[in-house]
């Protein structure tokens, strides 16, 4: 805590405004890839977790003791409070959608890790600060995509949901089959009739499948809409 007797200390505005840069550039790289936690966001997060970090530290090194009480606080007491309570604010990002797939996670780590940003930076951590930084971007940006392209078969994969809608309740089989010689692996498999009279029925099969990283979208919705038996699809890759 700084007392206004005290002589204004320009290392302080200089922390807030190293918090402000580093943010910024993990803000840039989720603004780039459309997440709802952009520059603003991470801004924000950043230089405010630096202020309070240095009022934690301020206060329990400016605080006047007397000779009566013994006075002893924790230096980074409030900057440990930051780290639990920047939770909602990535709760809020995560979402789970009606197919069980979770996305916003990523986007979650980030909103924490601005946290952590703007402590480190008010403590006084200014190289940690920066390495990490460029570390979470290349990890990000340059590691896990090359993984994707020569990593692991499994991990190689991208997911999908697919909806489609059959005539006939041998088409499933059919169905299953096709994707199986195409190296479309079936993950998880729903299927529901729907009933168009009184003895005729369709069946709606909803499929979440992995397909290797390099297979298109596009040409997989091209090639089962191309099926006879199908009367009607839906795709999302979930990426």
């Amino acid at each position: 805590m700084l007392f206004l007797n005290e002589p204004f200390s320009y290392e302080i505005i200089v922390k807030l405004i190293i918090a402000a840069i580093l943010s910024l550039i993990i803000g840039i790289e989720r603004e780039l890839k459309k997440k709802p936690v952009g520059l603003k966001t991470s801004l924000v997060i950043a230089t405010f977790s630096c202020l309070l970090t240095i009022i934690s530290i301020e206060t329990a090194y400016s605080t006047p003791s007397r000779d009566d009480i013994n006075i002893t606080m924790d230096p980074l007491r409030l900057a440990a409070q930051i780290v639990s309570g920047i939770g909602f604010l990535g709760a809020g990002v995560i979402l789970r959608k009606g197919n069980d797939s979770i996305t916003g996670l990523t986007t979650a780590a980030m909103i924490w890790g601005a946290a952590g940003i703007g402590i480190a930076v008010g403590a006084g951590f200014y190289i940690e600060a920066f390495a990490t930084v460029v570390i979470v971007v290349i990890g990000i940006e340059l590691i896990a995509p090359f993984l994707l392209k020569i990593g692991p078969k499994r991990l190689r994969m991208k997911e999908h949901v697919l909806k489609v809608r059959l005539t006939e309740e041998e088409n499933i089989q059919h169905l299953l089959n096709f994707m199986k010689e195409n190296e479309m692996y079936i993950d998880n498999i729903r299927i529901k009739d729907i009933p168009v009279s009184t003895e005729l029925f369709l069946y709606e099969v909803d499929i979440r499948f992995s397909t290797l990283f390099r297979t298109d979208t596009l040409y997989i919705y091209h090639t089962l809409h191309s099926l006879p038996y199908v009367q009607k699809i839906e795709l999302e890759n979930l990426g």
